[in-house]
């Protein structure tokens, strides 16, 4: 027992020191498994099992297995397992009558190996683990002479774990998995105590299905998780992609700050803080070449048409889905280049008193998905608040929260960038 207990302080110790530097996945499972064992060696003559003559031997179920399973990352991982085995001849095997029992308990390292093979380009369905490490387990006939005599045993455990996901919460799984004991007295049958005296190697073989149970708030476990870039259908992949990705993120550039982007702005030097329309041009009703904001006796001041041109130009912006107010990386609260969108935002609808608008907020693709609803949610609400602060009738405006924004999928800044933001449109 002191063993065991051993074994359970190490575990505890490794998920305490274990750091959770990604929370994109869920780590914690529970596995529960049944099925049958072999032991393979030593037996004393005329025992045995199953039935020498035979090729396929099927005995009642007499393996019980439960565990739990901690992934440190997409690949590696621990698992704890507790163990119960019987161990007797079959009927029709002609051995002589015998009956034995097995405790054991074992603590094994895990490998995704379905991660590693990449499974993920061909299917979402199917998985592969492999696990082994170190055992140590309880040992006792009960039959003969020496019935209830107990022996500890140590080993090492070697296996393979298919599994079929029912669920993201539920998976159908296989094992199959040798148990190689180092020091071991009695044989299987435990009827015989002439090499008591020398460390017998055993060997005993376990077949089981089961089911695990995957435990977290996350979506997926680390099992089925695909870091962003390695998914067959990610444009990552491709190297045409990539290059796609960069001339996006170069076209999207506000170089003058005016909410248009480059690559749709016609006059890219605008002066700060001027409203501008839909090709990101300045308002100059006199052609002067100065904005009519600028000029505190231009014609814009005298009559109600430049105002009519500059709304229009917003209204337009708004429709298309041009305005947009940008956030840092896990901030709620506009950054400093957008600081002219939400001042024009705010002047467009107190010149357009009837005009509602819906602002829908976003998140990049990194973090939980509970946690990147919430942060589009906050980004949503801010700006909300900023404009009624600013008078405007909240009755006018409508927020939701989209969460993260998927048409965004290249793991790098620009592109990221550009996930972050609440988009202003027209209700």
């Amino acid at each position: 027992m002191n063993k065991i207990y051993i074994i359970g302080v190490l575990v505890v110790s490794m998920t305490l020191v274990a750091q959770e530097n990604n929370n994109s996945f869920n780590r914690w499972s529970i596995e529960a498994n049944v099925g049958l064992n072999k032991p393979v060696r030593p037996y004393t003559e005329n025992y045995y099992s199953s039935n020498p003559k035979n090729y396929f031997n099927f005995s009642p179920v007499n393996h019980f297995n439960i565990g739990a399973r901690y992934m440190m990352s997409e690949v590696f991982g621990a698992k704890l397992d507790f163990s119960y085995d019987k161990m007797e001849n079959q009927k029709n095997s002609q051995s002589l009558p015998f009956q034995a029992t097995q405790y054991n308990i074992s603590l094994q390292g895990v490998v995704n190996l379905g991660n590693l093979l990449q499974f993920y380009t061909f299917t979402n369905r199917f998985n592969l683990l492999a696990h082994g490490g170190v055992s140590v387990s309880q040992f006792t006939p009960k039959m003969g002479v020496y019935k209830n005599i107990t022996e500890d045993n140590g080993g090492v455990v070697l296996g393979l774990t298919p599994q079929l996901r029912i669920t993201n919460r539920i998976v159908l799984t296989g094992d199959f998995s040798t148990l190689t004991n180092v020091r071991q007295h009695y044989n299987w049958d435990g009827m015989s105590l002439s090499n008591r005296d020398n460390n017998l190697t055993g060997l005993l073989y376990t077949t089981s299905l089961g089911l695990t149970f995957y435990l977290g708030g996350n979506e997926t476990h680390a099992d089925w998780y695909v870091k962003e870039g390695n998914n067959k259908d990610a444009p990552t992949t491709d190297i045409e992609a990539r290059k796609r990705i960069a001339e996006l993120e170069k076209m999207m550039n506000d170089v003058d700050r005016d909410g248009v982007p480059d690559y749709l702005d016609a006059q890219n030097n605008t002066p700060n803080g001027v409203i501008v329309d839909a090709k990101g041009r300045f308002i100059d009703t006199n052609k002067n070449g100065v904005p009519d904001e600028l000029e505190s006796n231009s014609t814009a001041n005298k009559n109600e048409k430049p105002l009519t041109e500059t709304s229009d130009a917003m209204r337009s912006l708004v429709e298309k889905g041009y305005v947009n107010i940008f956030f840092d990386v896990n901030q709620d609260f506009p950054n400093t280049g957008s600081t002219n969108t939400v001042f024009q935002m705010i002047q467009f609808l107190k010149s357009n008193p009837t005009i509602k608008v819906k602002l829908f907020g976003y998140a990049d693709l990194r973090g939980g998905e509970n946690t990147n609803k919430e942060l589009s949610n906050r980004r949503a609400q801010n700006v909300y608040k900023i404009l009624i602060a600013s008078g405007i009738n909240k009755n006018r405006i409508d927020t939701k929260a989209q969460g993260v924004d998927k048409s965004f999928t290249a793991d790098d800044k620009g592109s990221l960038n550009l996930a972050r933001r609440v988009s202003v449109i027209l209700e």
